[in-house]
């Protein structure tokens, strides 16, 4: 109906215009004048994010009354002396055909004309001020001006929103895709990128809307609810020595009632927290996203589907129960709570949660580590093997010192020092002398114990009841590790003065033994695996990229100009930020949210993650220096690059170096392409800005730390541009996307531990012996955890179908510079290089843990640079550009 009303609509304008579109003169109307050729690139608000073709009839509206699309051009060339030297204007032109263009009902891209007058005066445009006198908001992607006399073709690359001009108090503007230092910039579109930036900063007060562009700064002070009550109440993470923490984007909503440092709320299911919106989801990211909102919604239906279960309604009770959430999904009686859960829910979301047939509920894909073998994971190979390979191979270290010992001060802890002994080990040396394993580098740790014994007795007053854990692990002839000790640690019941009661669990002499010691070393293992999932998520994943990397976004937008080569370096790498921790801020992170229910610090994740804070560091954050400062690589001026892997096979580490010096190396071609000396390092003014305020305002609480770079060098310019990628790349990519193949079988990798080891003696034990499975599933994340956890990392697994790949740029004309394309492509062809040499090895057998027993071949750094169809979903390959979910 609405479509038949503006085909009418078209029809009244041409008999009353006589012409098929608003604007078109005759050649006789225009004279003689030469004109200029251009095609606007843009996407209608009634096409992306929402179904709105009210938006599109007022538009034709604002049209016919002559309220319509603008821009005016900017001369690179000529200044005007009335106007500080600024560029010259040209006369406004309009979009053509708007009103006769029917943008389609699905997501489209629509070109529209643009005729200019060639004023000599212009000269060469180096800019262009669009004006949008609509009824509402378009995305504009695109502006292409051909045969420009004197020059040729110019294109304006702009992907951004532009919202009808009485919402802004400047100009938009957008400049050619040439880059410019700010001391080479044409004098005329000085001053137009200075103002740029100066609105991009904002003013630092009132709330900010959905059409305000301001980046700014603030304290994680969103996270808590004090008005809920004191069991929603959190500290403020940022601006205090107790509790550091990198900066978020400001949103400037009311503080709450009860505590004026606390940030208000939006409703729980709102996901329209602000942020820049040109830093929002684009309408293919939002539409495969809802999904993530949907299977938050689980923890609001836990009652009712509690109702439904069996006779123990929150625990699995045999494996096979588990394997059924792949295998059948849970079955759903026809009962009037059925009716319940199919109401709490909008009908066009219900297919995620319910299938078609309405007596499925929450049936998952199959985990890749099942796919091959269900029983794999047990094996000691595979708990070794994917701290070298899995979800989180970034924690364990080569063995220093035996026994281990504790950094936590004796004062406040007493003695934290391990008490795993040489008689709990040496069987398992494979007859070499601890002293020997040490210095051949043949001993291994994996060491949650100072991170978690600072928490745990604040930890084990919730349902918790878990270990700080100490795994050991030996290096074996054929590369494997083999874990030899798992030491779980409790603080002393009389105070943590005292220091810490441990127990040593050792593996049986025979891993193919079923017996009770095969029982208690699989549950010392899971216990283990809890202490690595929490870190994981907290710390590996969440602090040292989404959080680490936001500051950075912020200032880059800030202080360096969308003509700065810096910032169309970095650009592609902030992708979708702000837009994913924004929305972890308001279902993920919060106090009550889905981690503080599935992961088991609960309450006290985030704070702890800001303890962990106070020892990052950087430069630390580059692979070669992460990798020597956990004894994991040795510099050696005989390997490629002076470093030499102390475990040849470990894929993580073989990958990645692989991918970081392909980054460096094209970060250093393009920076040279600008800086030529040092001394332009020093004198640009824009980049100095732009690193101080990282340090004394996105980074802030560090800002008196000693090791920052001080952006004097090139060196130092391209070894931070190569960290900032590397982060928000491939680093993320290999602690995020082998979430749902390894974590999405929770007995693989358990989140949470609801009971303590059984003592010999007692029921638990008894059962323990009697029936291993049970007493472990009883031990492990309960059923509903599972659900949700499971849910949340399916999300978090899956590729964006419009995903853009480290190598790929969403668009070919990023750049008009030559010098800069021609590194990037050699950059892509350094990444293909790559990808054929991760499937040769994977289909090598001499490298064990790239494939391991569960036959999961390690593709987490598999760049996906040569895969042009970006289809999303669970690959467990592919490296995004940016931390983008």
């Amino acid at each position: 109906m609405c479509l038949r009303l503006m085909m009418m609509f078209n029809k009244l304008v041409e008999r009353f215009t006589g012409q098929n579109q608003i604007g078109e003169l005759t050649d006789d109307q225009m004279g003689v004048r030469r004109k200029i050729k251009g095609s606007v690139v843009l996407m209608k608000k009634n096409v992306l994010d929402f179904n709105d073709i009210h938006a599109s009839l007022m538009d034709r509206v604002h049209e016919l009354l002559g309220k319509g699309v603008s821009l005016q051009l900017i001369s690179a060339d000529n200044g005007d002396p009335e106007n500080g030297l600024q560029g010259r204007l040209g006369t406004a032109a309009f979009l053509e055909e708007w009103i006769t263009t029917i943008a389609p009902l699905t997501a489209n891209e629509t070109s529209f004309k643009v005729t200019f007058d060639h004023e000599e005066a212009i000269g060469v445009p180096g800019a262009f001020i669009i004006k949008n006198s609509h009824h509402s908001e378009f995305y504009l992607k695109s502006v292409t001006l051909e045969d420009v006399p004197g020059h040729g073709r110019i294109h304006f690359i702009c992907n951004s929103w532009i919202y009808p001009a009485h919402r802004y108090k400047y100009d938009r503007i957008f400049f050619a895709n040439k880059a410019y230092l700010p001391c080479n910039t044409p004098e005329t579109l000085r001053k137009y990128r200075e103002e740029e930036l100066v609105n991009l900063r904002g003013n630092g007060s009132a709330e900010l809307k959905e059409w305000d562009r301001v980046y700014d700064y603030a304290y994680y002070n969103d996270l808590g609810d004090p008005d809920k009550g004191r069991d929603y109440e959190r500290a403020v993470l940022g601006g205090s020595t107790d509790y550091p923490y990198p900066r978020r984007g400001r949103t400037g909503r009311a503080p709450t009632k009860n505590d004026p440092k606390s940030e208000s709320r939006l409703p729980l299911l709102s996901l329209d927290i602000y942020v820049p919106r040109d830093e929002r989801f684009g309408h293919i990211k939002m539409s495969d996203f809802l999904a993530y909102a949907l299977k938050s919604l689980v923890q609001i239906l836990i009652p009712e589907l509690k109702a439904l279960s069996d006779s123990t309604p929150n625990e699995f009770d045999t494996f096979q129960d588990v394997l059924n959430l792949y295998e059948g999904g849970i079955q759903l009686p026809d009962v009037p709570t059925l009716n319940t859960v199919r109401n709490a829910i909008p009908l066009h979301m219900l297919k995620e949660l319910i299938r078609t047939d309405g007596e499925q509920i929450l049936k998952f894909p199959m985990p890749q580590v099942l796919q091959e073998d269900k029983s794999a994971w047990r094996t000691d190979e595979e708990f070794g093997r994917e701290m070298l390979a899995g979800v989180n191979p970034v924690c364990i270290n080569c063995l220093q010192e035996f026994p281990p010992t504790s950094k936590l001060d004796p004062k406040v802890y007493g003695n934290q020092n391990s008490s795993i002994t040489e008689k709990h080990i040496k069987k398992n040396l494979g007859g070499l002398t601890i002293e020997k394993a040490i210095k051949n580098k043949k001993l291994f740790i994996l060491d949650h114990h100072d991170t978690l014994m600072r928490y745990l007795t604040r930890i084990n007053t919730t349902t918790t009841k878990t270990y700080a854990s100490r795994t050991l692990l030996c290096l074996k002839p054929d590369g494997t590790l083999k874990p030899i000790a798992i030491e779980l640690s409790l603080p002393h019941p009389d105070g943590d003065q005292h220091g810490a009661v441990s127990k040593v669990f050792t593996p049986p002499e025979h891993e193919q033994e079923h017996g009770i010691e095969s029982s208690v070393w699989q549950l010392a293992k899971a216990y283990a695996a809890v202490n690595d999932s929490g870190v994981h998520q907290l710390i590996s994943h969440w602090l040292n990229t989404h959080a680490v990397i936001e500051p950075f976004v912020i200032a880059t937008n800030r202080q360096l100009s969308v003509l700065h080569p810096i910032h169309k370096l970095l650009h592609p790498h902030f992708r979708d930020t702000m837009n994913i921790n924004a929305l972890a801020r308001q279902i993920l992170i919060n106090a009550g949210g889905v981690l503080e229910r599935t992961v088991f610090p609960a309450k006290f994740a985030m704070e702890m993650s800001a303890v962990v804070y106070k020892d990052w560091v950087l430069p630390d954050q580059a692979l070669p220096a992460d990798l020597i400062k956990r004894g994991m690589a040795v510099p050696d001026s005989n390997h490629p690059n002076g470093l030499r892997l102390v475990i040849e096979d470990y894929p993580y580490a073989v990958d990645g170096l692989e991918i970081w010096w392909a980054i460096e190396t094209w970060v250093r071609d393009y920076c040279s392409s600008y800086y030529p000396t040092d001394d332009s390092v020093r004198g640009d003014s824009e980049l100095q800005s732009w690193w101080t305020e990282i340090r004394t305002e996105g980074h802030g609480d560090k800002k008196d730390e000693a090791w920052w770079p001080k952006m004097h060098t090139r060196a130092e310019l391209t070894q931070t541009c190569t960290i900032i990628i590397w982060v928000a790349s491939a680093l993320h990519a290999a602690v995020n996307f082998g979430q749902y193949p390894y974590a999405g079988f929770l007995p693989n990798r358990p989140t949470v531990s609801r009971q303590f080891m059984p003592e010999p003696g007692t029921a638990e034990y008894a059962e323990l012996e009697s029936n291993p499975d049970t007493a472990f599933l009883k031990t492990i994340t309960a059923q509903f955890q599972t659900l949700l956890g499971v849910s949340l990392i399916e999300i978090l697994s899956r590729h964006s179908s419009d995903e853009v790949y480290l190598g790929q740029r969403d668009t070919p004309e990023w750049t008009a510079d030559q010098e800069p394309l021609d590194a990037f492509g050699r950059f892509r062809t350094k990444l293909v290089e790559i990808e054929n040499k991760i499937l040769e090895m994977n289909e090598d057998k001499r490298w064990r843990n790239r494939v391991g027993p569960v036959k999961v071949p390690y593709t987490l750094l598999y760049p996906n640079t040569s895969d042009y169809t970006r289809v999303g979903g669970l690959t467990g390959r592919g490296i995004p550009n940016s931390v983008s979910i």
